[in-house]
């Protein structure tokens, strides 16, 4: 098997979004986990923040050191051929030249992706559009200074941020704002974790220029319709980490119960 370079794996990456024929990213969370996904069929791999800082014993929110989410990165990326994008978070600081810096980081282990989110971590208050911005911009200049046509995936947390879902309708336009902006600042795809009416994401989906990825937890809509209202990315999140340590857990109790 030929192996891609880390720009050619870039554009694959991004060639994947396509509105009503999703890309279907089963997030991982290590290099066994990112082996088994690839050998499933995937065509490109996505870690979760959550389940990667839960896997090395860490709270989500940056709490797992960034040394240490690069040195996972890079063994992920030297077990497997497909590209991989990183859950980013904030970009592990505030102001833009940091962020760059930071991003220049993780691209060098690897990422052909990041997702980067618009709250600030651990409060519930979003940036304001034009800091956001500001931020995504100096993700997108990290890049281009090394040659990587990263995929920025742009997240709001408007819809996670309130949690009655019958409000979620009227956040819309809010969201078409910002995803105007980021699309602007640099960004390939807008991400909305927490919208799950089809009404609403379907509106979405018509009202902006990016690739809108949604993420299937419980209360998502299915694969097939999804795809009929135009999505172009559906990922997991924590999904997968949490149903497959259930499973341990269980089986664990069962073994040390003598029931094994």
């Amino acid at each position: 098997m030929d192996v891609m370079s880390q720009a050619e794996k870039a554009r694959v990456f991004t060639d994947l979004h396509r509105k009503g024929d999703p890309v279907i990213l089963y997030n991982v969370w290590d290099a066994g986990s990112a082996k088994t996904a690839e050998s499933a069929g995937s065509k490109a791999l996505a870690t979760g923040s959550w389940p990667v800082a839960a896997a090395q014993g860490y709270e989500d929110g940056e709490k797992i050191p960034l040394e240490l989410v690069e040195a996972i990165v890079r063994r992920i990326v030297a077990c497997v051929n497909v590209p991989l994008t990183v859950d980013f978070e904030g970009g592990y600081a505030e102001n833009p030249a940091d962020i760059s810096v930071n991003a220049a980081r993780i691209i060098a282990a690897g990422a052909i992706g990041v997702n980067f989110e618009d709250k600030i971590v651990g409060t519930k208050t979003l940036y304001d559009i034009t800091r956001q911005v500001e931020r995504i911009r100096a993700v997108r200049q990290a890049a281009e200074a090394t040659g990587i046509p990263l995929f920025i995936n742009a997240r709001t947390d408007l819809f996670l941020v309130e949690g009655d879902r019958a409000k979620h309708p009227d956040l819309i336009d809010a969201a078409i704002a910002r995803a105007a902006a980021y699309k602007g600042a640099g960004a390939g795809g807008f991400f909305a974790p927490g919208l799950f009416d089809e009404g609403a994401i379907g509106r979405l989906v018509s009202s902006i220029e990016l690739p809108l990825n949604i993420i299937k937890l419980d209360p998502a809509p299915s694969i097939a319709t999804l795809k009929k209202l135009g999505v172009a990315r559906i990922s997991y999140g924590p999904r997968p980490y949490r149903e497959m340590h259930a499973i341990f857990a269980e089986r664990c109790a069962a073994a040390l119960a003598g029931q094994g």
